[in-house]
């Protein structure tokens, strides 16, 4: 079948790997692919689409650009493409949201919250549609400790930030939908760069790491933060975006929700370790409590000395394991697996000492 595509999030860093990842594996029948772009993103977006189908020589017409706002009725498109582009879509990936740890909560409510209740509306009307694809968060559990598996949901839990719930909140609204449209939930966990090549555009979850232990280099001794017992689960891009491709357009992903997670993962003892040695040379020694690591980061100057952000800190507290049996399941026929972390750290650590300087790639720490 023809298959005709609309995201969200373009020309944000998982949306035009998506792009790029769809393109990969379902040309030819991709016969079109429609980008909703923030209008205060316009031009990035029109750049960075020109230069992907100039380096894939790919035909310009693939692609169309649609000024729109997700916060908005019928995504603040004009009406006349709207009332073109509806009548084509077969599949919907909704990427665009805020991912920022420390978002307030109007911001984090008004755009993941509210701007999902407007994709959701929209999706209703799509006569077409083969797959209404949704990416969530495995943190959608919270603060839940044990084993958390891809069918639950709501269970009473509290958040770490804002971020958390309002992804929560917004699961809610798409999961309602289950029984009259075809949904696919996507659940990653922390996303890092690119398994081989070490590539991200964000210096964020365990980068946030790497800061601590590039600004304190001067330090005889680099600590363990916490007892380190909790499971630290972090998965290369290049894993999440071949297992949705895989998943968002076979017949089985109908209906499910997948944790996109790491089915092997390291304590964060271990992990702590393994950054360590890679990128100082020796072992940490030492403990510091997570209440005593975190104390300081209360003060803005030293939030933003060490760029790092305070919220950070809970994720080496929280005892989650993170089910992922359906997803491996359906992706058994495959040769899609989540790579090791251990083989993952080298090309990490190598791309941070190469760009760690690069200000756009760190997270502004307010």
């Amino acid at each position: 079948m023809d298959y005709i595509f609309f995201i969200t999030g373009y020309p944000g860093f998982l949306a035009a790997e998506l792009i790029k990842q769809l393109y990969k594996d379902h040309y030819p029948y991709v016969k079109k692919m429609y980008v909703l772009v923030h209008p205060q993103m316009l031009e990035k977006a029109t750049r960075d689409l020109a230069k992907f189908c100039q380096a894939q020589q790919v035909e310009a017409q693939m692609f169309t650009i649609i000024p729109g706002d997700i916060t908005k009725p019928n995504l603040d498109m004009e009406t006349e493409s709207n009332r073109v582009i509806q009548k084509e879509i077969t599949h919907v990936f909704h990427l665009a949201a805020i991912y920022d740890l420390a978002v307030p909560e109007s911001l984090a409510y008004y755009v993941n919250v509210n701007g999902t209740h407007q994709v959701n509306e929209w999706v209703k009307g799509l006569p077409q549609l083969k797959r209404y694809i949704y990416f969530s968060t495995a943190y959608v559990s919270g603060k839940r400790e044990g084993r958390i598996y891809e069918r639950e949901l709501i269970e009473g839990q509290f958040f770490k930030n804002h971020y958390e719930q309002t992804k929560y909140e917004a699961e809610i609204l798409v999961q309602q939908l289950k029984q009259d449209y075809p949904i696919t939930i996507i659940r990653p966990g922390i996303v890092i760069g690119h398994s081989k090549t070490g590539k991200t555009v964000k210096f964020d979850g365990l980068y946030f790491l790497l800061n601590f232990l590039d600004h304190l280099r001067f330090l005889p001794f680099t600590p363990y933060f916490g007892d380190g017992l909790p499971e630290g689960n972090f998965v290369p891009f290049d894993y999440v975006l071949e297992a949705t491709s895989y998943l968002s357009l076979h017949q089985r992903g109908i209906g499910k929700v997948y944790h996109l997670t790491d089915p092997n993962p390291y304590s964060m003892h271990d992990i702590q370790t393994m950054l360590t040695m890679q990128y100082t040379g020796s072992m940490p020694k030492g403990k510091i409590p997570i209440s005593l690591a975190k104390a300081p980061l209360k003060l803005a100057p030293i939030r933003k000395w060490l760029h790092l952000e305070f919220q950070a800190m809970d994720y080496f507290s929280i005892s989650s394991v993170y089910d992922c049996t359906e997803a491996i399941t359906d992706l058994q026929e495959t040769n899609i697996s989540c790579p090791d972390l251990k083989e993952t750290i080298g090309p990490m650590v190598a791309f941070y000492r190469k760009y760690k300087h690069d200000n756009n790639l760190q997270v502004p720490i307010l």
